[in-house]
Protein backbone atom coordinates (compact mmCIF):
# COMPACT_ATOMS: atom_id res chain seq x y z
CA UNK A 1 0.00 0.00 0.00
CA UNK A 2 1.13 3.60 -1.07
CA UNK A 3 0.51 6.68 0.39
CA UNK A 4 -1.45 8.79 -2.34
CA UNK A 5 1.18 11.25 -3.89
CA UNK A 6 -1.53 13.25 -7.02
CA UNK A 7 -2.24 16.43 -5.93
CA UNK A 8 -6.31 17.07 -5.86
CA UNK A 9 -7.20 19.60 -8.52
CA UNK A 10 -10.29 21.34 -9.81
CA UNK A 11 -12.52 18.88 -12.49
CA UNK A 12 -11.88 19.93 -15.66
CA UNK A 13 -15.08 21.28 -17.70
CA UNK A 14 -14.76 17.96 -19.91
CA UNK A 15 -14.80 15.64 -16.86
CA UNK A 16 -17.92 17.52 -15.13
CA UNK A 17 -19.94 17.06 -18.00
CA UNK A 18 -19.64 13.71 -18.29
CA UNK A 19 -20.74 13.31 -14.52
CA UNK A 20 -23.50 15.67 -15.17
CA UNK A 21 -24.62 13.52 -18.83
CA UNK A 22 -24.73 10.34 -16.34
CA UNK A 23 -26.98 12.04 -13.58
CA UNK A 24 -29.03 14.19 -16.34
CA UNK A 25 -29.81 10.83 -18.00
CA UNK A 26 -31.19 9.35 -14.71
CA UNK A 27 -33.39 12.11 -14.44
CA UNK A 28 -33.31 15.79 -16.35
CA UNK A 29 -31.70 18.80 -14.55
CA UNK A 30 -31.24 22.12 -14.91
CA UNK A 31 -28.37 23.38 -16.61
CA UNK A 32 -27.55 25.53 -12.90
CA UNK A 33 -26.25 21.85 -11.87
CA UNK A 34 -23.79 21.66 -14.09
CA UNK A 35 -22.58 25.38 -13.52
CA UNK A 36 -22.25 24.11 -9.54
CA UNK A 37 -20.13 20.77 -10.44
CA UNK A 38 -17.99 22.73 -12.63
CA UNK A 39 -17.37 25.03 -9.33
CA UNK A 40 -17.00 22.44 -6.26
CA UNK A 41 -15.88 18.86 -8.04
CA UNK A 42 -12.04 17.74 -8.16
CA UNK A 43 -9.96 15.27 -9.85
CA UNK A 44 -7.64 12.99 -9.08
CA UNK A 45 -4.92 10.58 -10.49
CA UNK A 46 -4.06 7.56 -8.93
CA UNK A 47 -1.66 5.04 -9.44
CA UNK A 48 -2.26 1.14 -8.65
CA UNK A 49 -1.63 1.17 -5.03
CA UNK A 50 -2.19 4.72 -4.02
CA UNK A 51 -4.62 4.89 -0.70
CA UNK A 52 -7.73 7.18 -1.47
CA UNK A 53 -8.68 7.01 2.34
CA UNK A 54 -7.42 5.58 5.38
CA UNK A 55 -9.89 3.98 8.22
CA UNK A 56 -9.98 6.11 11.33
CA UNK A 57 -10.64 9.36 9.20
CA UNK A 58 -14.03 10.82 7.96
CA UNK A 59 -14.63 10.20 4.46
CA UNK A 60 -15.01 13.95 3.19
CA UNK A 61 -15.70 13.15 -0.54
CA UNK A 62 -17.20 11.10 -2.70
CA UNK A 63 -15.75 9.81 -5.68
CA UNK A 64 -17.09 9.27 -8.95
CA UNK A 65 -15.05 6.79 -10.94
CA UNK A 66 -14.38 7.67 -14.66
CA UNK A 67 -11.48 5.42 -15.15
CA UNK A 68 -9.95 2.32 -13.47
CA UNK A 69 -11.05 0.15 -10.08
CA UNK A 70 -10.70 1.26 -6.32
CA UNK A 71 -11.53 -1.71 -3.15
CA UNK A 72 -12.77 -0.91 0.00
CA UNK A 73 -10.67 -2.94 2.52
CA UNK A 74 -10.52 -3.72 6.88
CA UNK A 75 -8.03 -4.87 8.74
CA UNK A 76 -8.67 -8.00 11.15
CA UNK A 77 -5.52 -9.16 13.24
CA UNK A 78 -3.43 -7.89 10.27
CA UNK A 79 -5.52 -9.63 7.48
CA UNK A 80 -6.80 -8.32 4.67
CA UNK A 81 -10.30 -8.10 3.65
CA UNK A 82 -12.13 -6.61 0.89
CA UNK A 83 -15.29 -5.33 1.04
CA UNK A 84 -16.23 -4.05 -2.31
CA UNK A 85 -14.66 -3.30 -5.81
CA UNK A 86 -16.09 -0.22 -7.72
CA UNK A 87 -15.22 0.41 -11.53
CA UNK A 88 -16.19 2.85 -13.85
CA UNK A 89 -19.13 4.98 -13.69
CA UNK A 90 -19.67 3.62 -10.03
CA UNK A 91 -19.19 5.78 -6.62
CA UNK A 92 -16.42 5.28 -4.26
CA UNK A 93 -16.43 6.71 -0.67
CA UNK A 94 -15.81 5.12 2.90
CA UNK A 95 -20.36 5.73 2.21
CA UNK A 96 -21.62 5.63 6.04
CA UNK A 97 -18.37 7.64 7.13
CA UNK A 98 -19.29 10.03 4.29
CA UNK A 99 -23.21 10.26 5.03
CA UNK A 100 -22.75 10.20 8.52
CA UNK A 101 -19.70 12.42 9.11
CA UNK A 102 -18.29 10.03 11.37
CA UNK A 103 -14.73 8.15 11.33
CA UNK A 104 -14.98 5.22 8.61
CA UNK A 105 -13.82 1.29 9.40
CA UNK A 106 -12.72 1.08 6.06
CA UNK A 107 -9.74 1.78 4.11
CA UNK A 108 -9.69 2.74 0.03
CA UNK A 109 -7.16 1.61 -2.57
CA UNK A 110 -6.96 1.67 -5.97
CA UNK A 111 -6.30 -1.59 -6.82
CA UNK A 112 -5.84 -0.28 -11.29
CA UNK A 113 -4.41 3.24 -12.49
CA UNK A 114 -7.32 5.29 -11.79
CA UNK A 115 -9.25 8.89 -12.65
CA UNK A 116 -11.57 10.05 -10.32
CA UNK A 117 -13.71 12.81 -9.76
CA UNK A 118 -15.08 14.14 -6.24
CA UNK A 119 -17.54 15.99 -4.39
CA UNK A 120 -17.20 17.44 -0.91
CA UNK A 121 -19.51 16.54 1.67
CA UNK A 122 -20.67 20.15 2.52
CA UNK A 123 -20.64 20.94 -0.80
CA UNK A 124 -22.78 18.45 -1.73
CA UNK A 125 -25.43 19.18 0.97
CA UNK A 126 -25.62 22.75 -0.32
CA UNK A 127 -26.56 21.35 -3.67
CA UNK A 128 -29.19 19.43 -2.24
CA UNK A 129 -30.61 22.80 -1.14
CA UNK A 130 -29.92 24.79 -3.85
CA UNK A 131 -31.50 22.75 -6.60
CA UNK A 132 -33.81 20.24 -5.35
CA UNK A 133 -34.31 18.55 -8.45
CA UNK A 134 -30.63 17.01 -7.93
CA UNK A 135 -31.98 14.75 -4.74
CA UNK A 136 -33.62 12.35 -7.33
CA UNK A 137 -30.61 11.31 -9.15
CA UNK A 138 -28.60 11.35 -6.15
CA UNK A 139 -31.20 9.20 -4.63
CA UNK A 140 -31.39 6.68 -7.34
CA UNK A 141 -27.60 6.60 -7.38
CA UNK A 142 -27.66 5.49 -3.75
CA UNK A 143 -30.42 3.31 -3.83
CA UNK A 144 -28.09 1.13 -6.23
CA UNK A 145 -25.45 1.51 -3.93
CA UNK A 146 -27.74 -0.23 -1.14
CA UNK A 147 -28.72 -2.43 -3.49
CA UNK A 148 -24.99 -3.34 -3.97
CA UNK A 149 -24.18 -4.16 -0.51
CA UNK A 150 -27.05 -6.26 0.06
CA UNK A 151 -25.76 -8.33 -2.98
CA UNK A 152 -21.99 -8.44 -1.06
CA UNK A 153 -23.90 -9.18 2.23
CA UNK A 154 -25.91 -12.29 0.32
CA UNK A 155 -22.47 -13.11 -0.34
CA UNK A 156 -20.72 -13.25 2.84
CA UNK A 157 -23.65 -15.32 4.20
CA UNK A 158 -23.35 -18.03 1.35
CA UNK A 159 -20.73 -21.38 2.89
CA UNK A 160 -20.04 -23.18 0.29
CA UNK A 161 -17.15 -21.61 -1.83
CA UNK A 162 -18.62 -22.69 -5.36
CA UNK A 163 -21.56 -20.53 -4.41
CA UNK A 164 -20.24 -17.79 -3.28
CA UNK A 165 -18.32 -18.29 -6.67
CA UNK A 166 -20.99 -18.80 -8.87
CA UNK A 167 -23.26 -15.66 -7.32
CA UNK A 168 -20.08 -13.44 -8.08
CA UNK A 169 -20.06 -14.56 -11.48
CA UNK A 170 -24.03 -13.64 -12.22
CA UNK A 171 -23.93 -10.04 -10.21
CA UNK A 172 -20.39 -9.04 -10.76
CA UNK A 173 -19.43 -10.82 -14.17
CA UNK A 174 -17.64 -7.10 -15.39
CA UNK A 175 -14.98 -8.02 -12.66
CA UNK A 176 -14.07 -11.60 -13.29
CA UNK A 177 -11.81 -11.58 -15.94
CA UNK A 178 -10.17 -7.86 -14.58
CA UNK A 179 -9.51 -7.68 -11.31
CA UNK A 180 -6.32 -9.77 -9.26
CA UNK A 181 -7.87 -12.78 -8.04
CA UNK A 182 -6.60 -12.41 -4.63
CA UNK A 183 -8.92 -9.29 -4.19
CA UNK A 184 -11.62 -11.40 -5.42
CA UNK A 185 -10.87 -14.39 -3.01
CA UNK A 186 -10.95 -12.13 -0.27
CA UNK A 187 -13.95 -10.64 -1.07
CA UNK A 188 -15.59 -13.82 -1.26
CA UNK A 189 -14.04 -14.82 1.97
CA UNK A 190 -12.34 -17.27 1.24
CA UNK A 191 -8.57 -18.00 0.07
CA UNK A 192 -6.79 -18.11 -3.14
CA UNK A 193 -6.43 -21.57 -3.63
CA UNK A 194 -10.11 -22.46 -3.15
CA UNK A 195 -10.94 -19.83 -5.53
CA UNK A 196 -8.68 -21.35 -8.14
CA UNK A 197 -9.92 -24.99 -7.56
CA UNK A 198 -13.73 -23.93 -7.93
CA UNK A 199 -12.78 -21.48 -10.66
CA UNK A 200 -11.42 -24.74 -12.84
CA UNK A 201 -14.28 -26.93 -11.81
CA UNK A 202 -16.56 -24.71 -13.36
CA UNK A 203 -14.29 -23.59 -16.42
CA UNK A 204 -14.38 -27.58 -17.05
CA UNK A 205 -17.94 -27.83 -16.26
CA UNK A 206 -18.26 -25.07 -19.22
CA UNK A 207 -16.24 -26.91 -21.69
CA UNK A 208 -18.40 -30.10 -21.37
CA UNK A 209 -21.43 -28.28 -21.60
CA UNK A 210 -20.13 -26.26 -24.66
CA UNK A 211 -19.06 -29.50 -25.92
CA UNK A 212 -22.29 -31.41 -25.55
CA UNK A 213 -24.19 -28.53 -27.07
CA UNK A 214 -22.31 -29.09 -30.48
Amino acid sequence: MRKKETQIGLATKSQVKDVFTIFNAIHPLPSDVLVYLQQHMNSLQLKKGDVLHVAGDVCEKIYFIRKGAIRGYVLEDKKDITTWISVENELAASIASFVLQIPSVDNLEAIEEAELVGISYADLQKLYALIPAFNIPARRMYEKYYADAEIRALIGRLSKAQSKYEFFLRTYHHLANRIQLTYIASFLGINLATLSRVRSKIMRKGKILAAASI
